[in-house]
């Protein structure tokens, strides 16, 4: 097949779904699913013509990814299992691996001719079982209360504490292609089972498909209303766009969804202080200063702080948190923890991408999460679950 063809009918696909997103009041989606689309689609048409007999399924595939990003112009719920196994993994694993292509389109482009152009979609679909399954593990942190110079990961450690703190922190499931009602009600249920003294939910429950009722996850989280005043959660990014929709969930499953404020709850050990800091695009220093300084510390109560975005970590004033929980970055998503190194693509930046952290007093821990959104499939990093256990000093 003539790569010219492929090139127009992805063009024309994507044109069809541009159209419709601005017909529906989507302006913002119209911008990411070209941008998305148009990157994923010029790189194919790059090394369309070294796939050989791959071309057919190629096509295939790309008509798959347009019907998928053009369904989700008109979403109105959760997709049936079907039409996930059938067209969304299979679309986002094709864009996946396309993404993963742009070397060989860029040598080829220069008038290489590099080998294994189909290498790309084989790492793609090795990133399948991390994207749609998590393993659990239970992680034991020490809060030993050293100043710790600048922004540096910590070792776990190891403790004697004959009775931890423990919390189970479920964040980033992003209801959706890779986490359907079921997969996140199994979560919730097996966090029941483990039977913590807290649960802590720190923002990004949904997607698109998931976004235009409450239904799907107040279903995903009932199991939570076996713990009443237990639970606990936040917003993230994501959820500003269904405010309604995440708060009635959380509400008629008894979570208290804390936006700016603080809540004291009981466990076997006493009481803790949970703070829960609110999503904000700008001004972020000032409104952490703000919530914490309205809600001064307990002397001899613990003091556990919410906040999504990790990158905000460092805007606390030294001593403000025994522990902040963080998602958000999915633990970089892209990475090589499959083949034991934990290392992301996020340790390219200043950004804490997973695991315990501190910076001077502050303790910060940040979850590679639940499930995951953006780039279509996590790629070596798998999600995370499991009960954190919190050994504070003195505490043997």
């Amino acid at each position: 097949m003539n790569p010219a063809y492929f090139g127009l009918l992805s063009l024309l696909g994507i044109l069809a779904v541009a159209s419709r997103a601005v017909v529906g009041g989507k302006r913002s989606y119209s911008l990411f699913a070209s941008t998305i689309l148009g990157t994923h689609s010029a790189i194919v048409c790059a090394v369309f013509g070294k796939l050989g007999v791959l071309q057919i399924v190629a096509v295939l595939l790309q008509i798959l990814a347009l019907v998928h990003y053009f369904r989700l112009t008109g979403v109105r719920g959760m997709r049936p299992n079907w039409y996930r196994l059938g067209v969304s993994i299979p679309a986002l694993w094709f864009v996946a691996g396309s993404l993963l292509a742009l070397p060989w389109a860029i040598a080829l482009a220069m008038g290489f001719d590099p080998p294994l152009v189909w290498l790309p979609w084989i790492v793609a679909a090795a990133g399948l079982p991390a994207s749609l399954r998590h393993k659990a593990r239970d992680v034991d942190i020490v809060l030993d209360g050293r100043r710790i110079r600048g922004l540096r990961r910590l070792g776990h450690g190891l403790s004697h504490t004959l009775r931890p703190l423990r919390i189970v922190q479920i964040t980033d499931p992003h209801l959706g292609p890779f986490m359907p009602v079921e997969r996140l009600r199994a979560v919730c249920e097996r966090a029941v089972e483990a039977d913590p003294d807290l649960i802590l939910l720190t923002g990004d429950y949904l997607t698109m498909e998931s976004s235009t009722t409450a239904a799907p996850l107040m279903e995903a989280l009932e199991p939570l209303r076996a713990l009443p005043g237990r639970c606990f959660a936040i917003r993230g990014n994501h959820d500003l766009a269904a405010p309604q929709e995440v708060a009635t969930a959380l509400e008629a499953n008894g979570v208290r969804l804390l936006i700016d404020e603080a809540a004291r709850a009981d466990t076997p050990l006493g009481s803790v202080q949970v703070i829960g800091l609110d999503w904000r695009w700008r001004d972020q220093s000032a409104a952490i200063r703000a919530v914490l300084g309205r809600y001064p510390r307990v002397p001899g109560i613990p003091r556990l702080v919410l906040l999504h975005d990790p990158a905000a970590f460092r805007l606390l004033d030294d001593g403000q948190a025994d522990l902040v929980f963080s998602g958000h970055t999915h633990g970089g998503q892209i990475g090589l923890f499959s083949v034991g190194l934990q290392r992301s693509v996020l340790a390219l930046t200043k950004i804490p991408d997973h695991g315990f952290w501190g910076m001077g007093h502050n303790r910060l821990y940040v979850h590679r999460g639940t499930g995951h959104y953006g780039f279509p499939l996590r790629i070596g990093v798998p999600g995370e679950e499991g009960v954190l256990r919190l050994h504070f000093p003195g505490s043997a």
